[in-house]
């Protein structure tokens, strides 16, 4: 019979207070499906946990006390990723600003000069074959990933795989002409 009473009092308590637990989350969160998620496990969280509560405590409270803290966990969760895509979004905004003044900054002479060139060069030179052709056909024929793939037979992982290693000699040979080489992100992105 015990086991049917407790049955009973779940149900009971499920009847008598779910809507008004949703209506109090939802007041807060501001989400109906998420507000009556909120109250049905703070509901099974109490139920789970009855044993450890003194006989004479006043259960809708206990509950309720338990449907603040997840909707404030819920609320801090949303705050956290809002500030997260706020920062993201500052970031772009930097990016953005960077690049139009670099543009405006930008010397052609200057960035295609001999002395540029022939450091590309060298640093290509010393480049296995396969990469250097797998790099060139990126960064100055604008051949995608996949039509480099197709062309020589390989995976698009393979030329992801050779573009990197170019990419690491190039940064190693040009690290003294970093702060013109980034009006050229094609080349070292």
């Amino acid at each position: 019979m015990k086991g049917g009473s407790e049955i009973y009092s779940f149900n009971q308590l499920f009847t008598d207070y779910k809507g008004r637990f949703v209506h109090f989350a939802n007041t807060y969160v501001g989400d109906s499906m998420v507000a009556e998620d909120i109250a049905i496990e703070s509901l099974m969280y109490y139920w789970e946990n009855r044993g450890k509560l003194a006989p004479d405590s006043n259960v809708p409270a206990y509950i309720l006390t338990v449907i603040k803290h997840k909707c404030l966990n819920y609320l801090q969760r949303l705050r956290t990723r809002e500030e997260i895509v706020e920062y993201l979004k500052d970031c772009d905004t930097w990016e953005l600003n960077l690049r139009i003044a670099t543009l405006e900054a930008c010397n052609p002479e200057k960035l295609f000069s001999d002395e540029l060139q022939s450091l590309v060069d060298k640093a290509l030179e010393t480049l296995p074959e396969q990469t250097r052709d797998i790099f060139v056909r990126s960064r100055y024929n604008n051949q995608s990933h996949k039509e480099i793939a197709a062309a020589l037979g390989i995976s698009t992982k393979t030329v992801e795989f050779h573009i990197t290693k170019a990419l690491k000699v190039l940064r190693v040979a040009l690290k003294d002409y970093f702060p013109l080489l980034a009006f050229f992100p094609r080349f070292f992105c």
